[in-house]
């Protein structure tokens, strides 16, 4: 009927613009303030990101041993974190420490010795050193035009980098304090990791996957391996040249051994090889009328600058299948663009990459069960 009202089953849908306005608000205000609680809690913790990245890549690196270490005990974590805590201690702070403290109180003998270089003329190169396969040649060449120079040439090639290398140490020594502090923090962040390794495992796997349904477990796995190939490749590698380099040195008697110690592991964790130092000793030792020593000490620095080409590669295949010149482009690159920290996180960025890459370019075989599928359902079409 005409007058009869509209039954509540045939009413014209109601207008839900309002409440798409208001959704698209409510969304709106939600990643706000999502982003601002995380960029707020990314402010808060930012003078502790140095400790836990750094205590995170040592607690992904030596987590098997935490766990054998543990198994030896019985299954019991806690003396287990307390070991693992004094080794840290032990291999990292105190040696850290000590050459710091080895840089601080030869600072003025340092400053002396460079001011001393305008009176300073190096002898003519040696015979034997230009035959030397590869470098040699060269060598003798750059050491002839520095003998050339004559007082002061020495000191014209040494003082521009000498000066950015003074300054930087005046930096490093003003913030002596903040960089114990922040190893203190990483002592204590690799203790939390260490006892409570499974939860923090299972929240960041739990967070991948939620990114990454199908690939997030995956790519959290080969970040760890890239990690402990990294520790174990280039640190360990860096260490054991460094040890050997050192060792060479005071036997030798050079003087500042302690300074040239540090100076050989750091040059050696930046790839650039412990030849340099040595050979630097070794001219001395012959400056010095120490011909004997000399030719032993250039032997052996021989021998040790040829350690990382057998040592690094077997480390490296024994924690992941990477080629060795993609993590090498991960140390140099993350070391240059991000710092000392990015020794880590580029080898690792180029390596999650380079697995997803391979992944996408060649999808994973299918597997037993898929191709059974596969094979009974073409015999029941047929």
């Amino acid at each position: 009927m005409n007058g009869s009202p509209i039954p509540s089953d045939k009413r014209p849908p109601k207008d839900t613009e309002p409440r798409q306005g208001s959704d698209l608000a409510r969304i709106v205000l939600a990643v706000g303030t999502l982003l601002l609680l995380i960029g707020g809690s990314l402010y808060v913790v930012r003078p502790f990101v140095p400790a836990i990245i750094w205590g995170g890549m040592i607690v992904v690196s030596t987590w098997p041993a935490l766990l054998t270490l543990q198994h030896h005990l019985h299954e019991r974590r806690g003396p287990a974190v307390l070991i693992m805590l004094l080794v840290q201690i032990v291999l990292i702070i105190v040696p850290i420490y000590l050459a710091v403290a080895t840089f601080v109180e030869n600072a003025a003998d340092v400053r002396e010795f460079v001011r001393g270089l305008p009176t300073y003329a190096l002898p003519s190169p040696p015979h034997w050193l230009a035959g030397i396969p590869v470098v040699g040649p060269r060598l003798a060449h750059q050491w002839q035009i520095l003998a050339d120079a004559g007082p002061g040439g020495v000191l014209a090639r040494v003082q521009p980098y000498a000066a950015m290398v003074t300054r930087w140490l005046l930096t490093q020594i003003s913030l002596l304090g903040l960089f114990m502090l922040q190893l203190l923090l990483m002592v204590i962040v690799c203790g939390l990791l260490y006892a409570k390794g499974e939860v923090a495992a299972h929240l960041v796997i739990g967070l991948a996957q939620r990114v990454a349904p199908q690939s997030g477990a995956e790519i959290i796995r080969l970040a760890g391996q890239a990690i402990r190939a990294i520790a174990l490749g280039v640190v360990v590698t860096a260490v054991v040249q460094a040890s050997l380099g050192a060792f060479g040195i005071l036997v030798a008697g050079i003087p500042y051994a302690g300074i040239l110690s540090a100076l050989l592991f750091v040059v050696c964790l930046l790839q650039i090889g412990p030849l340099i130092p040595l050979l630097g000793c070794v001219a001395w030792l012959f400056m010095n009328g120490s011909q004997f020593a000399a030719v032993l000490l250039l032997v052996w620095s021989i021998g040790v600058g040829m350690v990382d080409n057998i040592l690094r590669p077997i480390l490296i295949r024994r924690a992941i299948e990477l080629p060795l010149a993609l993590i090498l482009c991960g140390v140099l690159g993350g070391l240059l663009t991000i710092g000392v920290v990015g020794l880590f996180i580029g080898p690792v960025i180029l390596a999650v990459t380079y697995h997803l890459l391979l992944a996408w370019i060649e999808p994973p075989a299918p597997s037993a069960s898929t191709v059974a599928a596969d094979k009974t359902e073409r015999q029941e079409r047929d």
